[in-house]
């Protein structure tokens, strides 16, 4: 397809937003994917596009991070290395499963995890860090476990990994959401390489997309850094609601997307 000036209008803003969300607390795929879609990109064109601007934007987020030494690289190494190997367990997974089954998980797991993310705000700031063997081994199994739910359904791995780093490993979230993108930076790097080899990336979008996505990471990521886990926590209960309401609007056929 040829793009047109209203393409740009619609992708362009959405991605821009997607990227902020997504540097703050993971799960902007929610946005910037069917921001491809509703612009009348084919279904592969757009989820490689978004793999193409998205692992771009994430790859900001994950240096700005690092530099303000919210990366505990013990964690983020082994987190993304095993997520890798989940990821590709879970996608192989997926063909025995029904997409109602799946959306139904989801439908149950979303109130959990904003259940568990208001427990997190009672502890985070008072229980130790893990010792550094402890890191690594929950952080390889956290990284696998969430790799396989990327693969296996995907929407929100991001904030979900966020999520278990600051239980599990008794991270800020400032910290997990460093974790988590340096993680993401990994699966993303490895999506985009396959959807390059099958020619299912849409230049023309995908640049101006890049820009708009880094822009956002930019400013989520400053955002979040400056602000702390008070503001992450506000983002990712927003995630969580936007993903409940998406899927319950999937599952009875109100979108497609």
């Amino acid at each position: 397809m040829t793009p047109t000036v209203w393409t740009y209008l619609i992708v362009c803003p959405l991605v821009l937003l997607a990227g902020f969300v997504d540097s703050v607390a993971g799960g902007g795929g929610i946005i910037s994917l069917p921001a491809y879609l509703l612009a009348g990109i084919p279904v592969k064109l757009a989820a490689g596009t978004n793999k193409l601007a998205n692992g771009c934007g994430t790859a900001l987020a994950a240096f700005k991070y690092a530099k303000s030494g919210n990366v505990d690289w013990s964690c983020a190494i082994p987190a993304a290395v095993f997520s890798l190997a989940g990821s590709t367990l879970g996608t192989s997974l997926a063909v025995y499963l029904r997409d109602e089954v799946l959306k139904f998980i989801i439908l149950a797991a979303l109130p959990i995890a904003a259940l568990i993310l208001f427990f997190i705000r009672k502890t985070e700031s008072g229980k130790p860090e893990k010792p550094r063997n402890k890191v690594i081994l929950y952080s390889a199994l956290i990284g696998f476990g969430i790799g396989c739910y990327d693969g296996l359904i995907g929407p929100g791995t991001g904030t979900f990994l966020t999520m278990a780093f600051a239980l599990v490993l008794n991270f800020t979230l400032l910290k997990s959401s460093g974790c988590a993108r340096m993680a993401n930076l990994a699966s993303n790097i490895a999506s985009l390489v396959v959807y390059l080899s099958h020619g299912d990336v849409m230049f023309s979008v995908g640049i101006p997309a890049i820009a708009c996505s880094m822009l956002g990471n930019w400013l989520g990521s400053r955002f979040a850094i400056r602000g702390g886990s008070p503001k992450i926590r506000l983002v990712m209960f927003a995630v969580l609601g936007l993903l409940f309401v998406k899927t319950a609007l999937e599952l009875f056929g109100v979108i497609d997307f």
